[in-house]
Formats: structure tokens, C-alpha cells, sequence
């Protein structure tokens, strides 16, 4: 470890001074919800390492900037208009009349119409097949979650089509949904391809090429930027080359990245044996443009990488997208069928954001699901309040294909009423893919654990938790490493005594396991992907940190800076 990365210089020099957030309430205006800080006499370590953080947010060595997660970059979600309700198109809550055909009408009245609300009134409504947002700017609103019920009778096996890998194993494990935020376009595309293609965005023109740029940095410099205007949501898309400098600085540039056998441990993310997955041969990152002026472009949110000439950059067209489109209050209940062997699953979900951004779930409970929550390459979209109940899951929430900067905030995954059969597995909080700037808080899990599904997500916190700890983390092992750099485990209170996965100072590079509390030992009990020094920092075990949401206080941070 350089002395830069020492843990006397990380958590050491407490006393230098603190940003005035860390050490009084939380400012007004703030979201609601638990204070961020609770008022201390003297400096913790947890404080001083925030502190550190603060000076320079977008570039401390082992807690990312991840205040701008969720919805237009933390902001409230929108009201709409009501422009249809479903009960309009034919809908009847009586149990007996197929409500599908009503329910994307209504849908597609108000897409079709530049957007607002669906009102969906209290009941029981029968569904046969899938609900498909294809529209920006529509809501689907139900009169509460205990008061608005779709029963969804088939999985998607049945009632849509069967999605299977040559191996047999089904893709709806862990990707599609009865409620299904996707453009026609996207859908049209996985369809033609059988599904055996990309999952994310249909990316448009090369709108300019992007020079050398360092981490943290909220301005480009680019060759031509009369392409580009404030506003626009463009795709940094950054080339993976086959020596896999990038996936190392995706790890830390740690010295086990460096020696890491790339091309035989991690096929899919490089041009190994195996093949590269196509959604890996660049690195994707959607973020807004706030300003041009001349051949220099600034971006709404800082770096999470650099960008090198070795792995050429370039700014594109996002192409089709589903946008400001969300659903609220209502429950989607699946039929009560036994949970199938692992990955087998039939497409018992829930709700599904794919090639979406700035989307919302609000008030929404999922049961009797293989895949609660799906998140697949989606950017900025928030889930609030949002269940997972009934019979076992096999993944409560997946977060996967470069899905970047998304929030999961005031979440619950209920006592399973119908427990993990043999054979089948519970995930919990999936991350993988290279997916970064996600956020979990506030949540509490009877089920699950923090799992994390390889193909090295990066720059990802949960923070503020309760749980069991009785899930299994997974992932294929042609996928690469558990971990890229800079997770963050802060605050977490685990009521079984186990730290699996979540004390993750063995495992994941540049990374901060801080204030987890209830645990018997240290071990992750995961497979260690790097070498030598992982350069990163377990501090306050036992301990209730002080600062105790991270994603609250680095957004009270830079609201007072």
C-alpha cells in the first residue's frame, strides 16, 4: 500500500476539520427520513474518512461519489395528469374478465397522447400475459398496494414466449417482468435475435470522440461538439480492449488486477476462450450534459474512470429509450407455483426497467416472483417503498448489463411464506455486469444477502440495512471477479452473527466494509479473485458508524457546497 493508501492517512488524521453537514442535523430541505449524522463529541473514524471524502468527491481512492444516484439525479419523481383509466378500456376487478388487453390499451392511449396517468381503481384484476410500457412520460397508478391487485395467472414461459440459453437455463430468471418498461424497438430487437443478442441500448450516431480524461473530472474536451447541446442524455462508450487495461482500472489498478488471468478467468468480460459477451466489448455509461461551450462539454456527474487513449472514448446518440415513466401503488401477485431448480425459472416476476432511464417503481409490492425487481441496463431510475413478499425468490432485485446509478431507497424483502425448496437459491441485492453508482438504503431483509454476480460492478454502496444473511451470493465463474473498486458496505446491522458477503475486506479492491454490526468474524467466506494487497479498509466492526446513510450525507454535502 502507498502511503497515500495508508490507514493512518485514510482514517488517521481526524483533525482536520469536517464539513459543517457531518457534525449538525440534516439541513432542511433534506429528504425525509433518518439523519444522516448523529452529533458526536470528538471526530470518528468513520467521520474522518467521509471527511476525506468530501474534499475531493468525485476522486477519493475508496468511496465513489454516489449522491446523484436515482431518479433526474436524486430529484422527486413527477405527478401527471390522469388521462385514462383502465376500467375505461374494459378492465373489470371481478376475477373472471382477462384485464391485459385493457391494461396496454389504456397504456398505449396515453403514450400514444405525449404521456400522464393511468388511474387503476381499487380491486383484484385478472391478468394473462405481460403489461408493457413502451411510452415515456406515462404512469400506472393503483389506489395503494393493499388495495390494487394484478394477478398475473402465467409466467412468462406461458403467457409471453420461453427465453432459454443453449445451456437450458431460463433468462427470465433473472431479466423481464409482468410490468415491463421496455421500447418497442428494444423488444423488437431481443425477439429477432431469439434473445441471444445485446440487452441494452440500440446506441445511435457517434455524436464526438472524447480526448484523455482522469476520474472526477466533470469536463470533456472533444473533437467536435456541434452535435451536442445541454440536456441531452449522450453514452460515454469507452472501448475493452483485449489486454484488459481497462478492466484492471475498473479494479483499482490493484498489483492483483495486474497479474489476474484475464482471458482465462473472465472470458465473458474479455476475448478470451469462451467469447466475449457482446454487451461487454465497451464500457457504457449514459450521463447528461449541463453545459458546451466550445470543444469543451460538462457533464452533470464527475468521472467514474479514467479515460485513456489505449481504450479510445467516444459521446453517443442514447437511441430508443423509455423515460420519466413510472408505477405506483399496486401490488403484482403471481400465481402461487412451487419455486423450479436454479435458473430454471419460468418469468414469476415482477417489475422490469430494461434500456430505460429516469423510471420509478413507488408503492409497489412484488409476490410469489423469481425476479422482484429487474433492473437491466437502466440508468437513473429510483425504486421507493417497494416489497418483495410471498413465496421464495430467486432474485428479490437484480441490478445487471451496465445498470448505472439507480436507487433502491426504503425497501423490504418479507419472510419468505414458502421456503427456498433444494436445488433452488435466494439472492437478495444482485449487482454485476459493470454496473456502477448503484444504491441500496434504507432497507431492512428478512431474506437474502448483499449478493454480487461477477462481471465486476464498481462504484456501488448499501448503506443503511437490516438482515438475516441467509442468502448465496452467485454468478458464472466465466464472468471474472466478484468485485471492481470502490464498494461500500457502511452501516449494516445483520441479526444472524454472519458476516458472509458482507464483510468484504478479503474479496473487493479499493473498497470500504465500515459499521457492520452483529457480526461473529471478518471472513466473507467468497472467493478472493486478487492477489496480495486489495488496498482498501474494514473499520468500526460493531460499531454504529456516525455517519449512517452514506448516499444522504454525500447528498447533504453537496448541497451545502
Amino acid at each position: 500500500m502507498t502511503p497515500s493508501m495508508s490507514r493512518r492517512t485514510l482514517i488517521g488524521s481526524a483533525a482536520a476539520a469536517l464539513p459543517a453537514a457531518a457534525l449538525g442535523a440534516t439541513p432542511a430541505g433534506a429528504e425525509t427520513g433518518p439523519a444522516s449524522y448523529t452529533q458526536t463529541p470528538s471526530v470518528t473514524k468513520d467521520e474522518a474518512l467521509f471527511a476525506q471524502w468530501a474534499e475531493a468527491p468525485g476522486t477519493h481512492p475508496l468511496v465513489a461519489n454516489i449522491a446523484r444516484a436515482g431518479y433526474r439525479l436524486g430529484s422527486r419523481t413527477p405527478r401527471y395528469k390522469t388521462v385514462a383509466r383502465v376500467t375505461d378500456f374494459g378492465a373489470r376487478a371481478d376475477g373472471v374478465t382477462d384485464c391485459t388487453p385493457a391494461f396496454n390499451a389504456a397504456l398505449k392511449h396515453a403514450g400514444e397522447r405525449g404521456g400522464g396517468t393511468v388511474i387503476v381503481p381499487p380491486g383484484t384484476y385478472l391478468m394473462t400475459a405481460p403489461v408493457f410500457v413502451h411510452w415515456s412520460n406515462v404512469v400506472l397508478r393503483g389506489a395503494g398496494k393493499d388495495r390494487t391487485i394484478l394477478h398475473f395467472t402465467r409466467p412468462l414461459d406461458d403467457s409471453y414466449r420461453q427465453n432459454r440459453q443453449s445451456t437450458g437455463n431460463s433468462r427470465w430468471s433473472w431479466t423481464g417482468g409482468q410490468i415491463w418498461f421496455i421500447t418497442q424497438e428494444r423488444k423488437a430487437r431481443s425477439e429477432a435475435e431469439d434473445f441471444a443478442g445485446t440487452e441494452g441500448w440500440l446506441l445511435g450516431d457517434t455524436l464526438a470522440t472524447v480526448a484523455a480524461a482522469s476520474r472526477g473530472q466533470h469536463t470533456l474536451l472533444v473533437d467536435d461538439a456541434t452535435k451536442l447541446k445541454a440536456g441531452d442524455l449522450v453514452v460515454l462508450e469507452s472501448d475493452n480492449p483485449a489486454d484488459a487495461s481497462l478492466l484492471k482500472h475498473l479494479a483499482g489498478d490493484v498489483a492483483g488486477a495486474q497479474t489476474y488471468d484475464w482471458p482465462r478467468r473472465a472470458p465473458q468480460l474479455t476475448t478470451g476462450s469462451g467469447g466475449q459477451y457482446v454487451q461487454y466489448a465497451s464500457l457504457q455509461w449514459p450521463v447528461r450534459i449541463t453545459s458546451v461551450e466550445g470543444r469543451l462539454v460538462r457533464l452533470a456527474q464527475p468521472l467514474r474512470y479514467d479515460l485513456r487513449p489505449s481504450w479510445p472514448s467516444r459521446l453517443r446518440e442514447i437511441g430508443p429509450a423509455v423515460h420519466d415513466s413510472g408505477v405506483e401503488q399496486l401490488t403484482v401477485r403471481n400465481e402461487l407455483v412451487a419455486m423450479t431448480a436454479h435458473n430454471k425459472h419460468p418469468g414469476s416476476n415482477g417489475v422490469c426497467f430494461q434500456a430505460a432511464h429516469d423510471c420509478w417503481a413507488s408503492e409497489v409490492k412484488v409476490e410469489n416472483c423469481d425476479l422482484g425487481f429487474g433492473f437491466t441496463t437502466a440508468k437513473s431510475c429510483t425504486l421507493s417503498d417497494v416489497v418483495v413478499g410471498g413465496r421464495s425468490a430467486h432474485h428479490s432485485f437484480a441490478c445487471r448489463m451496465q445498470s448505472h446509478d439507480n436507487l433502491v431507497d426504503g425497501f423490504e424483502i418479507e419472510a419468505f411464506t414458502v421456503p427456498v425448496p433444494a436445488g433452488a437459491v435466494h439472492h437478495g441485492l444482485n449487482l454485476e455486469g459493470l454496473s456502477a453508482g448503484n444504491v441500496w438504503r434504507r432497507g431492512r431483509m428478512a431474506e437474502g444477502t448483499f449478493d454480487t454476480h461477477r462481471a465486476m460492478p464498481f462504484e456501488n454502496a448499501r448503506t443503511s440495512i437490516t438482515l438475516v444473511n441467509n442468502g448465496r451470493v452467485g454468478g458464472s465463474q466465466a464472468s471474472g471477479p466478484l468485485f471492481g473498486a470502490r464498494i461500500a458496505h457502511w452501516n449494516v446491522v445483520i441479526t444472524s452473527g454472519s458476516p458472509y458477503a458482507i464483510t468484504i475486506g478479503d474479496v473487493a479492491p479499493r473498497s470500504v466494509t465500515v459499521g457492520v454490526q452483529g457480526v461473529t468474524g471478518t471472513v466473507s467466506e467468497l472467493p478472493a479473485d486478487f492477489a496480495g494487497d486489495l488496498e482498501n479498509l474494514q473499520t468500526d466492526l460493531g460499531v454504529r458508524p456516525s455517519v449512517t446513510d452514506l448516499y444522504q450525507a454525500q447528498r447533504d454535502h453537496l448541497r451545502l457546497h
